[in-house]
């Protein structure tokens, strides 16, 4: 038996966990799940105003607040993870909340007398639903945005995770290739979403695209499940915001205390068996005032810790935890706006496809299915950008990742300003036709194919294509190791925050500028300035992101493996 075990089969089996055969099933997921919620996330505008009755202004804002509440919720989910579940768990208990959403919608779609009475002329005319109505869908809606929340925050950095080993170089490579890779999983479940889904929803009914939806996230749910075996788990490390709490706690209780010029005279755990992290932070310069928490007070005896609790004296890795967070927090605030230029594609770039003529070969496409344009646009981009441009990027500058996440970012924020510069453009057209041919008020399509709108789509997925990953990649590699699934959901925030911006922007540009969004006719509104207007303040954010990308520093990590430790330079992340 003793010969047993030294034989060392236990880290054979280790290695099998996580690598390419675990994140296949993490691509799944996020391609169901994900083919399933933008479906809906493009065409409940026509949902809300064909068969709710909301009024025009209504649907948009109740889109973007639903859309804004999904990705703001992540930050739930991602507590979850880091505290008290694994992230497997997190994205089994949140994609079956999912399925009830969904079960809830399908239900309400199926059953008339739980819906409003269709309008048959004057939207004037409508009936309104009822509180019951009302409540209903806003059940289901809410199911569905906390339980997609939950996958958001968990299901990234699960995939992540099966290829965060640095002992093993190969992996540390295949890290940058599997956020792209996710993104392609992404965007080919968007595909299926705003073609046959959306197509199916257009022509069979709203119940059966609910229904399909509520299958294809069942799948999810299997898939995820099946890859069990092959997770590399992550352990739950405790609250993240408590270790910060206690950090600025800390800091104020030791305020009159110099803050030392030594590491040595900081506190941190060395010790393998004592310490709870996996790695530990360098110290930082910025925000030194916070160094104080690590101050081991002395008494006349001796200078020791170990009468001080969690709420007197942190570790130099917890201080530079909480830096991190509070050095991420600009980069999130200045890529907010691109995202609230995103909401207005989701918006009223659907209701200028409602005038336009939709036929296209002698197939009449669906004005919700025009996204599809970036989503085959990033498509082909992706697999080029990872197989191509960053291998020939790497040679030039040395990054593994070809070029640093921030450039990443910044590339795909200048990118959204020339997208609603684009927007203005073909808005200026689509209007002039329908004054042209005395169509302001008509109901028939204006002689403009819709896919015109495929421009400002086609240069908008390319920004979303460089600012999405980069944002993932960015957070999961520069947090912590026990604020993995939280900063992942932070990166999501800045689409909720996105989305909740543009309910304000309608509205103050509305009361400001004396209606240019307000009529309920989209020929006789001004959304062209509009477009113009949300160019120009997204040049002015990216001068804002310019600001703190500049300002912001990498994390430095040293990281023990086995007796030996080692210092890794984060600055090539």
């Amino acid at each position: 038996m003793g010969i047993c075990r030294d034989v060392k089969t236990q880290p054979k089996k280790e290695k099998r966990l996580g690598g390419n055969r675990a994140a296949l099933f993490v691509y799944a997921t996020e391609g169901l799940e994900n083919m399933a919620f933008v479906a809906i996330a493009v065409s409940l505008v026509t949902y809300f105003y064909g068969y709710m009755n909301f009024s025009l202004t209504k649907s948009a804002i109740t889109l973007t607040n639903f859309l804004g509440t999904a990705f703001m919720l992540t930050l739930v989910g991602g507590f979850i993870c880091d505290t008290y579940l694994s992230r497997f768990k997190t994205c089994v208990l949140f994609i079956s909340m999912e399925l009830l959403g969904y079960a809830l919608l399908a239900v309400q779609a199926h059953f008339p007398h739980l819906r409003p009475i269709p309008c048959k002329g004057h939207m004037n005319k409508c009936e309104a639903a009822n509180s019951s109505q009302t409540a209903i869908l806003f059940t289901g809606l809410y199911l569905v945005a906390l339980g997609t929340s939950g996958v958001k925050a968990a299901l990234p950095a699960l995939g992540a995770d099966q290829f965060n080993d640095e002992k093993n170089p190969k992996e540390v490579a295949q890290l940058s290739s599997f956020f792209n890779w996710f993104l392609l999983s992404l965007t080919i479940g968007a595909i299926f979403g705003v073609t046959i889904l959306v197509w199916i929803t257009t022509n069979q009914g709203w119940e059966w695209g609910f229904g399909i939806c509520f299958v294809a996230v069942l799948f999810s749910l299997i898939f995820v499940c099946m890859g069990k075996s092959l997770y590399r788990n992550n352990k739950p490390m405790g609250s993240p915001l408590l270790r910060i709490l206690q950090v600025f706690v800390a800091a104020i209780q030791n305020r009159k205390l110099p803050i030392p010029e030594n590491t040595e005279e900081s506190h941190e755990i060395h010790d393998k068996e004592a310490r709870t992290h996996e790695e530990i932070l360098q110290r930082t310069e910025q925000f030194r005032f916070l160094d104080r928490a690590a101050i081991i007070r002395s008494t006349n005896d001796a200078t020791t810790s170990t009468t001080q609790g969690p709420w007197t004296l942190c570790t130099m890795t917890q201080v530079e935890e909480t830096k991190i967070l509070i050095r991420m927090l600009p980069i999130i605030f200045s890529t907010v706006f691109m995202n609230t230029c995103l909401a207005q594609l989701q918006t009223f770039t659907i209701q200028q496809s409602t005038t336009m003529n939709p036929n296209l070969f002698g197939f009449k496409v669906p004005g919700s299915s025009i996204p599809v344009i970036p989503l085959l646009f990033m498509f082909v981009l992706i697999p080029l950008y990872d197989r191509i441009f960053v291998p020939l990027a790497r040679k030039i500058t040395g990054v593994p990742t070809g070029i640093r996440h921030l450039q990443r970012i910044g590339i795909g924020l200048v990118l959204s300003a020339v997208s609603m510069a684009v927007s203005g453009v073909v808005e200026t057209h689509r209007k002039s036709l329908a004054y042209k041919h005395n169509m302001v008020d008509s109901l028939e399509p204006l002689p403009m194919s819709l896919f015109w709108l495929g421009f400002q789509y086609a240069i908008f997925g390319a920004a979303d294509m460089f600012s999405l990953v980069g944002l993932l990649e960015f957070f999961y590699a520069e947090s912590s190791t026990g604020m993995k699934s939280l900063s992942t959901a932070i990166s999501w925030c800045s689409v909720a925050f996105g989305y909740f911006l543009s309910t304000v922007v309608v509205e103050v540009v509305n009361k400001v500028s004396g209606g240019w969004l307000a009529n309920n006719n989209i020929n006789r509104d001004k959304l062209n300035y509009f477009y113009w207007l949300l160019s120009l303040l997204s040049l002015v954010n990216f001068g804002f992101y310019l600001l703190c990308a500049s300002w912001y520093k990498y994390k430095n990590v040293e990281v023990k493996q086995g007796d030996a430790e080692g210092k890794v330079e984060m600055a090539m992340a």
